[in-house]
């Protein structure tokens, strides 16, 4: 059963797992300029500096990681007083040895779609997670999968960098000072964890309140009053705008009639979905598809 945090994520993919190790001596200043929507940092080795231009400067060290928020540009440097480089201009590199003394891992991801930026718009414009006395799994097999030169290499980075994305969400929503969404705190509640996941894996199920509440073990009052306080909305609003994302990210990437994309995410035909989607979204899904298209 998928839970929320997996749902959002579904549609966050790395394109091509550029993963930019750079090594570096300094002083040495990196500009990024690819406006991508996401972007993870990881200091293999060595310290540097996020300097976002529009945020205050933010510091990592050895092993820390970073998810900045694109899609404007960033800069990496040894210090938050190094001018960056010119755009043609290459940064001194200390050779080819990974243990050198500044290594930085730079992966970036595409997040398409209404449903995963719901992760976006929950993430500050540079998120730090800290290094952990264990170390972090993903990253070791990142590393050892660089060093190779082997067939399937590219797919591999490509999943791990994913695998590495998630883990590293999962440990910064779970940071006290991430503010995480409610969407996410509530996910550790069992009873309203087991709502939301059944409204993201099935949004095509004729869900009343009652129905719910008897799914979650609970009253149909008390499950209502508890879904809204750890939510921050009613179980039918947070249903029918979790109904809207996946039909105008099914608009966008497939090719079904808007009448089989209105039962597929819970409504009765064509009609009834674009009645909420034009409530929601104020244009029509007919309309909504087109933009996207041209």
């Amino acid at each position: 059963m998928d839970d929320a945090l997996s749902s959002l994520l579904h549609d966050v993919r790395s394109r091509g797992a550029l993963f930019d190790q750079s090594i570096l001596c300094p002083p040495w200043s990196l500009r990024f300029a690819e406006e991508v929507p996401l972007t993870l940092l990881t200091m293999v080795n060595g310290e540097a500096w996020v300097l976002p231009g529009d945020a205050e400067p933010v510091h990592l060290r050895k092993h820390d990681e970073a998810i900045v928020l694109g899609p404007k540009p960033f800069a990496v440097a040894d210090s938050p007083e190094t001018r960056p480089l010119a755009a043609h201009v290459e940064p001194p590199m200390c050779g080819a040895d990974p243990t050198g003394s500044t290594v930085l891992l730079k992966g970036t991801y595409q997040v398409r779609g209404s449903v995963s930026q719901r992760v976006l718009t929950a993430l500050p414009r540079v998120a730090v997670i800290p290094a952990g006395p264990a170390g972090c799994p993903t990253l070791d097999l990142i590393i050892d999968e660089i060093r190779l030169d082997k067939p399937g290499r590219q797919a591999i980075l490509d999943r791990l960098l994913d695998l590495h994305l998630v883990a590293s969400l999962r440990e910064w929503f779970d940071r006290p000072e991430s503010g995480a969404p409610a969407w996410y705190r509530a996910h550790h509640d069992p009873p309203i964890g087991r709502a939301l996941a059944l409204i993201h894996e099935s949004p095509e199920r004729p869900w009343t309140v009652a129905q719910l509440a008897a799914e979650a073990g609970m009253s149909r009052a008390a499950f209502a009053e508890r879904f809204r306080r750890l939510v921050g909305q009613p179980p039918m609003a947070y249903l029918a705008e979790w109904r809207i994302c996946q039909a105008a990210d099914l608009l966008a990437r497939t090719d079904a009639t808007v009448d089989a994309i209105a039962r597929r995410v819970g409504y009765s035909n064509a009609y009834a979905l674009s009645v909420a989607f034009k409530r929601s979204l104020g244009i029509r899904p007919s309309e909504h598809r087109a933009a996207l298209a041209g």
